[in-house]
C-alpha cells in the first residue's frame, strides 16, 4: 500500500471518528436538556381558595401533574394534603380569603413527599378532587379540592375511618418499644472512646417554626446551627457526630429520639430559636427535662414545641399505650442528672461569649428531650422575635461564637463524667 492510500485510509477513519464525537456530544447535551426537563421538582406555582354557596373550592396551580393523596384531622381540624416531592411557592402570609380557613403551610414532609397543612376553623370534609390539564386559557396543571361543611360527629367518624386505612403506609423510625424487665441505663463514658452526639435541628419542612421579625424561619436558622456545630466538632477530632435531619425536611418529635438512640448517641442537643409575645426578651437559654416547668415561659416554649407533630399534620387516634409511656417515662434519673449537669457546664460557656438569660438553665416537659437513656439538653439560641437576636443569628461568625462555646461544655461535661466514673 503506497503512502497516498495509507494518507486515504487515515483521513476516512479520521473522519468518521469526528463524527462519532460529534454524534456522542449531541446525545450528551440532548441527554442533559431531557433528563434535566424530566427529573427536575414540579413546581407549585400559586395557593388560592374561593368561597361557593355550597362549597369552598382550594386550587393548587402546578408546572406538572404530580401524585396526591388528602385526608383530615381533628383536634384541631385539619385537611392535609400529601403530593410527590415539589418545589414550593415563596409566599410571605399564608392566609387564604375564606372564613373558615384560618392558615396554611406547606413543606418537605419526607424525601418523595411534600405535604400542604390547612387549618379549618370548623369541620370541612373533602367531598371531590381533580388533577385538571392545561387549557388554552389556563397553561397550568391545577389541582381542585372542594370542601363541604359537615357535623363535628360526621367528621369525626369519616376522619377516623380514613386514617385506619392509612396506617399501614405510615412511615420512618420507631422508637424501640423496650421490655418492663429490661432496665435502661446511661451509657458508660471511657476516657478513649469517641463520643457521639446527636445534633437536633429543631422544626423543618411543613413545621417551620417561629418565624422572626424580618420573616426568617426558625428551622432555617438551626439547620444552620447545626451544621456550623457538627464542623466545629468533627474538627476537634474527640467526636462523632449525628444530624436528625440534613436538610429541610420534617421530622416527628420521636423519630429525633429514635435518630439518637440508633446512632448510640451519648448526648443529645436539641437546638432551637423560638419567638415570644415580648419583643424585648432576647439571650440564650438551656432546658432540661422535668415534669414540671422551671416558669411560664418555659412552659409556654414547650407547649410550643410539643406541638411540632400536629402542626405537620400528624394524626395520634392510634399511638399505641406503650409508645406513650416510653415517652413520658422519667424514671431513667441518672440519666436527668447527667443532663443537668451538662446543662449547668453549657450555660457557664455560653455566657462567656454571649447574652444569656439571667436564669440560663431552665426546664419543662420538652418531649424531644425523653430519651430515657441519653442525657439530653434544649439549647435555645435567642429569639426571633427580637431584632437584636435575629440580626446575629443570621451571622455565621456569631453561630461560629456559639459552636466553639458549646464545644467547651461538652469537653467539660465529658471530663467530668470521666473522673466520675474513675471514682
Amino acid at each position: 500500500m503506497n503512502r497516498a492510500n495509507k494518507r486515504q485510509i487515515a483521513e476516512s477513519l479520521w473522519q468518521t471518528l469526528r463524527r462519532q464525537l460529534q454524534l456522542t456530544a449531541f446525545l450528551a447535551v440532548l441527554s442533559v436538556i431531557f433528563y434535566g426537563t424530566a427529573i427536575a421538582e414540579p413546581q407549585v406555582k400559586n395557593i388560592r381558595a374561593g368561597q361557593h354557596p355550597d362549597k369552598i373550592r382550594l386550587v393548587l396551580d402546578l408546572s406538572a401533574a404530580v401524585p396526591f393523596e388528602t385526608f383530615t384531622l381533628a383536634n384541631p381540624y385539619r385537611i392535609v394534603v400529601d403530593l410527590g416531592q415539589v418545589t414550593w411557592p415563596k409566599i410571605a402570609k399564608k392566609m387564604l380569603p375564606v372564613d373558615s380557613i384560618s392558615g396554611f403551610r406547606f413543606g418537605l414532609f419526607k424525601v418523595g413527599t411534600s405535604r400542604l397543612v390547612v387549618d379549618t376553623k370548623t369541620p370541612l370534609m373533602v367531598s371531590k378532587t381533580m388533577m385538571l390539564p392545561p387549557s388554552p386559557s389556563t397553561p397550568l396543571h391545577r389541582l381542585v379540592i372542594d370542601l363541604t361543611p359537615v357535623s363535628r360527629q360526621t367528621y369525626l367518624a369519616q376522619s377516623k375511618a380514613a386514617q385506619q386505612k392509612r396506617l399501614s403506609k405510615m412511615a420512618g423510625p420507631q422508637v424501640a418499644i423496650v421490655p418492663k424487665q429490661q432496665v435502661l441505663t446511661p451509657k458508660s463514658v471511657p476516657a478513649d472512646r469517641v463520643k457521639t452526639i446527636i445534633i437536633d435541628p429543631g422544626h423543618g419542612g411543613v413545621d417551620p417554626g417561629a418565624i422572626g421579625v424580618s420573616g426568617v424561619h426558625e428551622k432555617t436558622i438551626v439547620l444552620a446551627m447545626a451544621h456550623e456545630l457538627k464542623a466545629v466538632l468533627e474538627r476537634s477530632g474527640r467526636y462523632r457526630v449525628h444530624l436528625t435531619r440534613h436538610r429541610d425536611v420534617f421530622l416527628r418529635l420521636r423519630q429525633r429520639i429514635a435518630v439518637a438512640r440508633a446512632a448510640g448517641g451519648d448526648l443529645f442537643i436539641s437546638i432551637h430559636a423560638d419567638s415570644l409575645a415580648d419583643r424585648r426578651h432576647r439571650g440564650a437559654s438551656v432546658y432540661t427535662l422535668s415534669e414540671r416547668a422551671s416558669d411560664k415561659e418555659a412552659a409556654q416554649l414547650a407547649a410550643q414545641e410539643n406541638k411540632s407533630d400536629i402542626i405537620a399534620g400528624m394524626d395520634f387516634t392510634e399511638e399505641t399505650p406503650e409508645v406513650a409511656n416510653i415517652l413520658i417515662d422519667l424514671a431513667q434519673r441518672e440519666t436527668m442528672n447527667h443532663a443537668a449537669r451538662f446543662a449547668g457546664t453549657l450555660v457557664k460557656e455560653l455566657g462567656r461569649d454571649i447574652k444569656t438569660q439571667r436564669r440560663s438553665h431552665r426546664f419543662a416537659g420538652f418531649a424531644v428531650l425523653k430519651a430515657p437513656d441519653i442525657p439530653s439538653v434544649l439549647v435555645e439560641l435567642g429569639y426571633l422575635s427580637n431584632r437584636t437576636d435575629e440580626k446575629l443569628l443570621q451571622n455565621q461568625s456569631h453561630r461560629q461564637k456559639i459552636a466553639k462555646a458549646i464545644q467547651r461544655g461538652i469537653d467539660a461535661f465529658f471530663g467530668i463524667k470521666t473522673r466520675v466514673a474513675r471514682n
